[in-house]
């Protein structure tokens, strides 16, 4: 079990703004930037109805059926010459393989995976990944935020739209958030129900704003119309309406797809992957600056150690607190849809989607907090801003001496939410790698990242026909919200308690020896 929760405040602190630390301010719900060792990956989004999963199984040329995933699972299909499926759940240490053909059922297990790996022999999976998320109806405020986050990583989003379909206003949102992340976006129209939308009335509008009818059949001469192609008119009406209230994805490529036909999407995509891949590759130099020599200490470097100890209380006192609102707006949304929409039944669910964004914004947070204090305390000792070479060698340090501290055992740990309200830990990189639904590269961050998510034996709870009270839900989010407050309260404690040791004795090394021995 973790140990005590250890004391964050000192009575000489004083508060307001001058607790504030100087370096960059926390973050919030912007899309990460890629980084130059994250794999190139394609996400793709849509409503319900638009064929998304049959446009994945054209551009792969699969059977759709060898695509499909439990509700609200994320799929993750890479390039292997073995085929396999693996499917990654809360709560256990080891993915859950089984058969990557069509006819293959998927393990039985107690609540949805977070993702499912598929891993075929597809050469344009060489280029990049395909991920497929849930419909965005479903998807509501945390999973947009967690497509958000995931796309910044991956690089660009297919957004799949039917032709007898309109945008929503979650998707406009969605769409907005994603042009200000400067991420990728393409857009793939395919038939409705009716096939493509044909122009009302048989006719087309000139530039004059003049209606042209449609010439006979035997016309010819200047005064003949060219035929209207109804899928070039159909991505042209999405187009424009999108722009009408996205106008920062004038720059989006758009295709219109059929089931048997995506060839320019395709060479599209891997374009786009051709560019990224390169511009990657040329951001970060083999070597970075500092990464060798000799790093020579201030001779008076001052009370850096004191500062160091006030700073990592007051910045985790900060996140203590953006976390404990942002868990408030939580329950009401949770209580509104108990209320008048998910219900009892879809609880679980939304509960689970709202851990999965409050778990990256937590880790964000506190990746954040520690690179600033990484860059304020070793200032101070150097005397000047830090070289890139210079910091991976005090963050690779400071990563190896956690192992020296008690505490430093137990962050790589996962919270489930129980069915009783209450509140479990798991130990272990295997239990934080099932709780991601899109992985990406190695973590180059200190911390491993804050996991948090819902046990099997919720959805098994509030999922049983007994269990349909509006107020028994209520009060069991309530107590659950409450408990992972305390919980992520004693780990962000805890997290930057270690972290000031940690940091502290490396950087005491470089003032005892006058260089930095990392």
């Amino acid at each position: 079990m973790p140990g005590p929760l250890p004391a964050v405040d000192m009575s000489g602190d004083p508060a307001g703004a001058a607790d504030l630390p100087r370096g960059r301010p926390l973050p919030s719900r912007n899309a990460p930037a890629p980084g130059a060792d994250e794999p190139l990956a394609v996400v793709a989004a849509g409503p319900a109805g638009a064929g998304r999963v049959e446009v994945l199984a054209t551009l792969l040329r699969l059977d759709p059926a060898m695509l499909a995933v439990p509700a609200g699972s994320w799929l993750v299909v890479r390039h292997a010459r073995v085929p396999s499926r693996a499917a990654y759940v809360p709560g256990y240490r080891q993915p859950h393989s089984y058969g990557a053909d069509r006819l293959a059922a998927g393990p039985a297990l107690a609540r949805p995976p977070r993702r499912v790996e598929l891993s075929v022999s597809e050469p344009l999976l060489r280029h990049f990944a395909l991920v497929d998320t849930p419909d965005t109806g479903s998807l509501g405020v945390p999973g947009n935020r967690v497509l958000l986050d995931a796309a910044g990583r991956a690089g660009a989003v297919l957004f799949v739209i039917a032709a007898d379909q309109a945008f929503t206003a979650a998707e406009l949102h969605l769409l907005a958030d994603l042009a200000a992340a400067r991420v990728e976006v393409f857009f793939a129209v395919t038939p409705g129900a009716g096939g493509w939308c044909p122009p009302e009335g048989g006719s087309t509008t000139e530039d004059t704003g003049a209606s042209v009818g449609t010439a006979d059949a035997g016309s010819t001469g200047p005064s003949a119309v060219t035929p209207v192609d109804p899928a070039a008119v159909t991505v042209a009406a999405h187009r424009a309406a999108l722009l009408a209230a996205v106008p920062d994805l004038a720059r989006a490529r758009w295709f219109p797809v059929s089931p048997s036909a995506a060839d320019d999407l395709r060479r599209g995509l891997v374009g786009w992957a051709a560019d990224e891949g390169l511009r990657r590759a040329s951001a970060t130099p083999p070597v970075l600056p500092g990464a060798h020599g000799r790093v020579p200490v201030l001779p008076e470097p001052g009370p850096w150690s004191d500062e160091l100890d006030r700073r990592a209380r007051s910045v985790a006192r900060r996140i203590r607190q953006h976390l404990a609102l942002e868990l408030a707006n939580v329950h009401l949304r949770v209580v509104q849809e108990i209320v008048f929409g998910v219900g009892c039944t879809g609880l679980p669910q939304l509960l689970d989607r709202e851990m999965e964004a409050l778990s990256l914004l937590a880790t964000a947070q506190c990746d954040q907090a520690v690179r600033n204090l990484v860059d304020e305390a070793a200032g101070r000792v150097f005397g000047a801003p830090l070289a890139p070479g210079v910091r991976r060698r005090i963050v690779n340090a400071v990563r190896w001496g956690l192992a020296d501290h008690r505490s430093g055992e137990e962050l790589e740990r996962v919270l489930l939410v129980t069915s009783t309200g209450g509140v479990a830990g798991l130990t272990g990189a295997g239990a934080i790698d099932a709780m991601t639904g899109y992985p990406g590269a190695a973590r180059e961050d200190i911390l491993p990242p804050v996991a948090v998510a819902l046990s099997g034996g919720c959805w098994q709870h509030w999922r049983s026909p007994g269990n349909n009270d509006p107020n028994a839900a209520r009060a069991w989010a309530q107590r659950a919200l409450r408990e992972v407050e305390l919980e992520l309260t004693r780990e962000v404690s805890r997290r930057f308690e270690v972290i000031r040791l940690s940091l502290d004795a490396v950087l005491s090394d470089a003032v005892d020896h006058g260089i930095l021995l990392a």
